[in-house]
């Protein structure tokens, strides 16, 4: 029997959108590796983020979807962030913190599916989990998520002046943008660790009952 349960968990390990994730990890480490050299930085950053999008899509197509992989995607997609966040900034592991102390609250009392379960919650959380983040409300704090630090990585470069040669005035209003994303973002985040205190507090009361 444990054999068998070694060799399904083996093929798990082994599904397609697994296999995507351990490249996005490969990635994350030259990338930390080449920090000060954003001609090498910024293209495995951005692979690694846009493979995320590939590997939920893999999942769907050849029904390989996991609890294992749900878990494993947003484990990578906090690592990535962590380290951008706090190689760009002293303060930087506060927001990784926060995004790893949402994780933990989501996947223990929500389990793999937890993206779906927010219908009770307020019309900003309800309309930012909608689809799974595919509706307008959703895109606009997703992308403020995702884009905000390696934005902010080749302001300071700065990439965004040298090499893409855009406006001061359109950099400011990207990154006012972003920034308006990503507080969005944190609002849910905080609903989100408020409702697993709420879970948590029910459960001790449920026990002590017993």
């Amino acid at each position: 029997m444990f054999a068998h349960i070694y060799k399904m968990g083996l093929k798990v390990l082994l599904y397609v959108p697994n296999l995507i994730g351990y490249m996005r990890i490969l990635l994350l480490l030259v990338g930390w590796w080449t920090f000060n050299y954003p001609v090498v930085f910024i293209p495995c950053y951005v692979t690694s983020v846009i493979l995320d999008g590939f590997d939920g899509f893999a999942a769907r197509k050849l029904n390989q979807i996991s609890e294992f992989g749900a878990w494993f995607d947003v484990a990578i997609d906090n690592l990535g962030r962590n380290m951008l966040w706090s190689l760009l900034f002293k303060w930087g592991h506060l927001i990784g913190s926060l995004e790893w102390c949402v994780f933990v609250c989501a996947h223990n009392s929500m389990g793999a599916d937890w993206k779906n379960k927010f219908d009770n919650g307020p019309w900003l959380v309800q309309k930012t989990m909608a689809n799974g983040f595919k509706t307008p409300v959703g895109a606009f704090a997703i992308t403020g998520l995702h884009i905000l630090p390696i934005w902010l990585y080749a302001y300071y470069n700065p990439v965004l002046t040298s090499v893409l040669v855009l406006p001061f005035t359109l950099q400011w209003f990207a990154t006012a943008f972003l920034i308006a994303g990503r507080l969005q973002c944190m609002a849910v985040e905080f609903w989100c660790i408020w409702i697993h205190i709420l879970y948590l507090v029910q459960n001790d009361q449920e026990t002590k009952g017993e």
